[in-house]
């Protein structure tokens, strides 16, 4: 498998035409919520701003800085005829893209990748965004060798079976605001409001520690996340025997939710999933906002006990870990950003990657 390194001495001047391919049922653009699909419209407009040609392929309701090929939208939960109807539609909007289109590298960002039929004579990068638990466990040997696959975490990789030992590796990264904001007396969570990302533990640990909670998100229409939220979230919200006052603010676009982070004490993030990486936390660290989290997947590789935030394993640890957030410099937390989780570093190896796949395609291709 080639590695990073690798693909940096592919030809700088190559031009290319890259298709990524978005999860078909989120967003992307001004209406995106997962990582995915951040990392996704972050690559669309380093493509275009570098002189390619970017194509993508996403819902409607996306947004692109190259050329939007919709799918339809579904409404609603869907049961398995539906979501089989959907998916051949966006099958049929991928092979309308191959058919018009010259396409020197297909990148996939869903977890359904290997629910599509890809072309075997051009190469096809699949970033693995995902945990690699959630992905069916025979998908790595039904792929040609035309499939490259890519993780974003040194513990993501540590987690993939024997057929993905040799996966690249590119972690994420994010923006770096400019604008230091003033600290306020209020901490942050952020996520999807759902069961796995538990953001009733961070109420819980801010009521502990007599600070309000801001909490920013979505509620899907699952039975089983709005149930979450009217049975464990709500009623800390609401609750009359205390004085903290937490609200929910539900969806927050970039500037605020940037802002937001930049004057939070603290990001709270209790998660109990896997995290293949988080976005969230590289946030708050570039505003100079220290992270409080659990132990979950990749977050360890992120925040550094005691520099840049606290590790933590339960609400009364979190709780404590508040009332020790003068300990950590914001100087510290921005640094720590800077160095490892700029946006700009990440788009660096993807167009290297881009580059080096594409003109072995191309090669191979010609010698055909």
């Amino acid at each position: 498998m080639m590695s990073v390194f690798e693909a940096a001495v592919a030809p700088q001047g190559l031009k290319l035409t890259v298709l990524n391919v978005a999860y078909p049922f989120a967003p992307v653009g001004d209406k995106a919520v997962g990582g995915a699909e951040h990392i996704l419209g972050d690559l669309d407009r380093a493509l275009l701003g570098q002189g390619h040609r970017s194509l993508v392929m996403a819902c409607e309701g996306s947004n692109a800085a190259g050329v939007l090929y919709s799918s339809p939208t579904p409404e609603g939960l869907l049961d398995g005829s539906d979501r089989t109807w959907f998916r051949s539609r966006s099958q049929a909007v991928l092979d309308r893209v191959l058919r018009t289109e010259q396409v020197d590298l297909i990148h996939m960002h869903g977890q359904d990748f290997h629910e599509y039929t890809l072309p075997r004579h051009i190469p096809v990068l699949v970033t693995l965004h995902m945990p690699i638990c959630w992905y069916p466990k025979n998908v790595w040997s039904l792929c040609g060798q035309n499939v490259w696959f890519q993780c974003v975490s040194r513990s993501q990789r540590a987690a993939c079976p024997p057929e993905l030992r040799d996966a690249m590796l590119i972690t994420n990264g994010v923006s770096l605001p400019q604008v230091r904001e003033k600290k306020r007396d209020f901490a942050m969570a952020l996520g999807r409001i759902c069961p796995e990302k538990n953001v009733h533990e961070a109420l819980e640990a801010g009521t502990k520690a007599g600070v309000p909670v801001l909490l920013g998100g979505e509620v899907f229409p699952s039975r089983t996340h709005m149930e979450y939220y009217h049975h464990r979230v709500e009623p800390l919200l609401q609750c009359a025997q205390t004085a903290v006052d937490h609200r929910f603010l539900g969806p927050l676009g970039p500037g605020k939710k940037e802002r937001l982070l930049g004057q939070a004490k603290c990001l709270l993030h209790p998660t109990l999933t896997p995290e293949s990486s988080s976005l969230v936390a590289m946030e708050a660290l570039a505003g100079g906002t220290p992270v409080i989290a659990y132990r979950s997947g990749a977050l360890p590789e992120i925040v550094e006990d005691g520099v840049t935030g606290f590790l933590v394993n339960n609400v009364e640890e979190m709780a404590g870990a508040i009332q020790r957030l003068d300990e950590i410099r914001p100087e510290n937390c921005r640094a720590a950003a800077e160095k490892r989780f700029s946006k700009e570093r990440m788009v660096r190896e993807y167009m290297g990657v881009y580059r080096s796949l594409a003109a072995g395609g191309r090669s191979q291709r010609a010698s055909a």
